[in-house]
């Protein structure tokens, strides 16, 4: 599991350092999706929700973030982190075949789903975040 997150977190990185200089963080659209999947189901989602994370990092520009976690009090809970350059990235997400395929296959294991937009209240930290990591 941590191999998993290192993984995805440095393509995350990498994917952000591209496209870093060209965020207007004014525009970005920052979300929590809070998750929980069906316990039997739990395994084969966290694969999905890896899988999707990691492919819409890599070939989106739009896609800043895409960082899917467990609480550890509940593993049935999930809570992504969405940080998308604009309202039009985020719509362009919504449309590929990557994000269909984790949409439909997951939609049986998902027992409840809520999107919760977020308002940054330091954005211009996110660049000294990112800078961080790379040290």
């Amino acid at each position: 599991m941590k191999k998993n997150i290192l993984i995805i977190l440095s393509l995350m990185v990498a994917s952000f350092h591209l496209s870093a200089q060209v965020v207007n963080t004014d525009k970005m659209l920052v979300r929590i999706s809070e998750i929980e999947v069906y316990p039997q189901y739990l395994d084969e989602y966290l694969q999905y929700a890896r899988t999707v994370g990691v492919t819409s990092v890599c070939e989106e520009p739009g896609v800043i973030c895409i960082y899917p976690m467990q609480l550890k009090r509940d593993s049935c809970q999930i809570r992504i982190l969405e940080i998308y350059a604009s309202d039009e990235a985020y719509k362009h997400h919504i449309k590929t075949a990557h994000f269909q395929k984790y949409k439909t296959e997951t939609l049986h294991m998902v027992k409840s789903l809520d999107l919760v937009d977020m308002d940054a209240l330091a954005p211009a930290t996110m660049l000294q975040i990112f800078k961080k990591m790379h040290k």
